[in-house]
């Protein structure tokens, strides 16, 4: 019998039920009364000291010299056993394809890695390598660990960063402090990380809950920087650091004041008329309505009335000033001032976040950010509708088959778009080292969607969809070398491609009671958004599919054969 076995305490099953209890004595009054107690008198004779007291057919014979075994020391099942040998290992059960070694540089941004990662199977993930963060030698406290981690995934994903990349930064967090076995779960309003030590340990969980949303992409960007600094084994970084940056960047005001975003709603209403052909009467109307249905916005939003009511108030100024116009019998656009005040309005940012959802496999996210671009056009709709039905009950003749066309002017359409774009960088509070960058990327989105459409005679949707995927590309390859996210390099860029006048010729074809015409139009703008979101995906897709990652495995899909 081992050492170990002797330091098992005894259960009560295993003494016998014939000893006496504890605190009886069997020469005093207190002796046995077992029916089973030997008289008084009765004398037994004991076995002889030759007599084999061991009856079983495995017993030893006598005269054969048994070595008795070591004594064996205690260690865990999950220990490999002492004849294995890690160069000459046996061989094993793998899949037909064989488990292809990962190698994961760190010259790569971390997106990169730890996508590659989140991928895998967590038993063939790359272990992590020793944290040097924790405040001693035991590690940080995981549930600390955890919070920050739910933390920063809140404002990303509160910042309007895509299910993907929100798991990703949490892992990075995770990992950079030596938890390697956790799982992030991301939905639409619900963020959860559960880590397990080992495969014996129960595993640890936590939650939150993001309750509030709000564009502010400077503070995106100090996000993503801090989740750099972490993943950076050259940068130490404690948990008490990374908590006092966190709290700066939640007390950091917004780069730009309100009149400067009033300012810039303006702006993007009176270019985005350019755009469809306005001149400079157009311009200022449309601005007008912009900036005024943007402080009709703000006065909502401080009463707490939902978006959908702050969209849908919006939506009226810019439409009752092109109904104005029409009544007074100015000549001027009047399709062209309503056209640039819905540009300012149509939920891009959130749309190319849904589908870039849905495309990655994040399908609940997807639902959601869906769901609520369409109850913010829901919004939009039913404000413009308004206005026009009374419009054309007071006998505004607003035509919804003149089409609007660009200019004959192409330097002036590139200006008026590299305007939107930058008029749209600061709605989005973006920083400033970034505002230049995604104004030339809007401008270069215009001049490959009229290179295809006007000069080409192309069609509107596969001309969107083309320079949608060249933004999405450039905004990759700008902020993979930033280790920055791309929202502030795409989202703004694609203010030019959003389809304001198709919305509107379908919602005025409504209201003059051509459901069908309104239908067409509609579906028509429907499509164009698809095209610019796919667009986007994609190009970011083409740039991580062609540029090293640093993995053999890159980033693993969901494998499926057609459908089953």
């Amino acid at each position: 019998m081992t050492d170990a076995v002797d330091r098992k305490p005894r259960s009560d099953e295993a003494r016998s039920g014939f000893l006496p209890p504890s605190g009886t004595s069997v020469d005093g009054d207190m002796s046995t009364t077992s029916e089973f107690a030997l008289p008084e008198g009765l004398a037994v004779p004991r076995p002889t000291a030759t007599e084999s007291e061991t009856t079983s057919e495995f017993a030893v014979p006598d005269g054969l010299d048994v070595q008795a075994p070591a004594a064996e020391s205690e260690g865990s099942a999950f220990t490999p056993p002492s004849t294995y040998s890690a160069k000459q290992a046996p061989s094993a059960f793998t899949p037909p394809s064989g488990i292809p070694v990962v190698s994961l540089t760190k010259d790569v941004p971390w997106q990169d890695r730890m996508r590659t990662m989140l991928r895998m199977p967590v038993a063939d993930r790359p272990a992590p390598e020793p944290s040097q963060r924790g405040s001693d030698d035991s590690g940080p406290a995981v549930p600390r660990v955890l919070d920050l981690t739910l933390r920063i995934g809140e404002l990303l994903l509160a910042g309007g960063e895509g299910a993907e990349d929100v798991e990703a930064a949490m892992f990075a967090v995770c990992r950079s402090y030596g938890l390697d076995r956790c799982e992030p779960n991301v939905t639409f309003t619900l963020l959860a990380i559960s880590y397990q030590p080992s495969l014996v340990d129960d595993p640890v969980t936590a939650s939150r809950t993001v309750r509030r949303r709000g564009t502010d992409y400077t503070r995106l960007a100090a996000v993503y920087q801090l989740v750099d600094d972490l993943s950076d084994d050259e940068t130490a970084v404690s948990l008490e650091e990374a908590y006092r940056r966190l709290a700066e960047i939640r007390r950091n005001r917004h780069p730009y004041p309100g009149w400067a975003l009033t300012g810039a709603s303006g702006l993007l209403a009176g270019a985005a008329s350019v755009l469809v052909g306005g001149d400079v009467i157009v311009f200022v109307a449309a601005a007008l309505g912009a900036m005024l249905g943007d402080r009709l916005a703000w006065l909502c939003a401080g009463r707490g009335l939902p978006e959908f009511y702050q969209f849908t108030v919006a939506a009226m100024p810019p439409a009752a000033i092109g109904v104005a116009l029409t009544l007074g019998h100015v000549d001027v656009k009047a399709s062209a001032v309503i056209t640039g005040g819905l540009f300012a309005l149509l939920p891009g940012r959130a749309l190319v976040a849904g589908v870039q959802d849905g495309l990655t496999g994040f399908y609940i996210t997807a639902s959601a950010r869906l769901l609520e671009v369409l109850y913010f056009f829901v919004g939009i709709v039913a404000g413009v509708l308004l206005v026009l039905y009374f419009g054309v009950q007071l006998g505004a003749r607003l035509n919804p088959d003149a089409a609007l066309g660009a200019s004959d002017e192409p330097l002036l359409m590139i200006g008026a778009s590299m305007l939107l774009s930058l008029a749209f960088a600061v709605l989005l509070q973006q920083e400033r080292a970034t505002v230049v960058w995604v104004t030339l990327n809007g401008g270069v989105a215009w001049v490959v969607y009229g290179a295809m459409h006007y000069a080409g005679d192309i069609s509107p949707v596969a001309s969107t969809a083309a320079a949608a995927g060249l933004v999405g590309l450039f905004g990759q390859l700008l902020s993979r070398y930033q280790f920055a996210s791309a929202l502030p390099y795409t989202t703004a860029a694609i203010g030019p491609l959003l389809p304001g006048s198709a919305t509107y010729f379908g919602l005025l074809a409504i209201a003059q009671s051509e459901v069908d015409e309104g239908l067409v139009s509609l579906s028509k703008a429907v499509a164009l958004a698809m095209a610019i979101a796919i667009g986007v995906n994609l190009g970011s897709e083409i740039s991580r599919m062609f540029l090293r990652i640093g993995s053999a495995e890159k980033r693993r899909a969901a494998k499926r054969t057609r459908g089953f």
